[in-house]
């Protein structure tokens, strides 16, 4: 949990350089969820303050930017670029290495961007929680056993297939449990549809690329997020 902490949230969380092994990772990504559920919890928080609502939401989105370093951010920008661009799948890796941002970079950041502050105040608390837990649950679908690595360093070589399908199945079928008590329909149908997209984002990243790496982490978490806003917000 600490090294979940250490890698997700900009809390000073210290975590020795020998913990961080296979093992260490593995649990990491296992215990993201509540990483997700501790930033949903601030979220709702800074929700309840009495601001218009655009307002609200674009504080929201620009606190969980901060309290992520923005790296699920810039992982959807950069698996944005390297989907978009052509080339063999060394050029678009290179891409997405480089940092910079193209156009298909800055279209998905508007839109997931603009699309998440509109959501969150029309929204409830509880669907709050529920989507930024299941934006940190894609992350386990993403490390599922059989999906490799696109690069033999970086994060997506340290945790690409370290998760066993018990747990994917287990924290789905707890959010999925969960959401019926959000929304009866809108809940269950929204992880329905927050786990397909995300499987489908991974099988294509695998032809795209060869696999994942940690920038497609960051695009799950996003996908998975705005999806469970979005259809909770009907």
């Amino acid at each position: 949990m600490r090294l979940a902490l250490s890698w997700l949230t900009v809390l000073p969380v210290r975590v020795g350089s020998n913990e961080v092994d296979a093992r260490a990772a593995r649990r990491a990504i296992a215990f993201a969820p509540l990483v997700g559920l501790l930033l949903g919890a601030a979220a709702a928080a800074l929700l309840l303050l009495p601001l218009p609502g655009l307002v609200a939401g674009f504080l929201v989105v620009g606190f969980l930017a901060l309290a992520t370093r923005g790296m699920h951010l810039d992982g959807l920008a950069d698996t944005a670029d390297g989907l978009g661009c052509y080339g063999p799948p060394e050029r678009a890796l290179a891409v997405m290495k480089d940092g910079g941002a193209g156009p298909f970079a800055v279209v998905a950041l508007i839109v997931v961007l603009g699309a998440e502050a509109a959501a969150f105040p029309s929204v409830d608390r509880g669907a709050v929680l529920l989507a930024l837990t299941t934006g940190r649950a894609a992350f386990i679908l993403c490390c599922l056993r059989g999906v490799p690595a696109a690069r033999p360093q970086g994060l997506g070589a340290l945790v690409a297939g370290t998760q066993p399908p018990w747990v994917a199945i287990t924290w789905w079928t707890a959010l999925t449990v969960a959401a019926y008590f959000v929304h009866p329909w809108q809940g269950p149908l929204s992880i329905a549809l927050a786990a397909t997209l995300t499987l489908v984002l991974i099988h294509h990243t695998r032809k795209r690329f060869g696999g994942i790496t940690g920038d497609v982490l960051g695009a799950a978490c996003e996908t998975a997020t705005l999806t469970v806003l979005v259809i909770n917000s009907l």
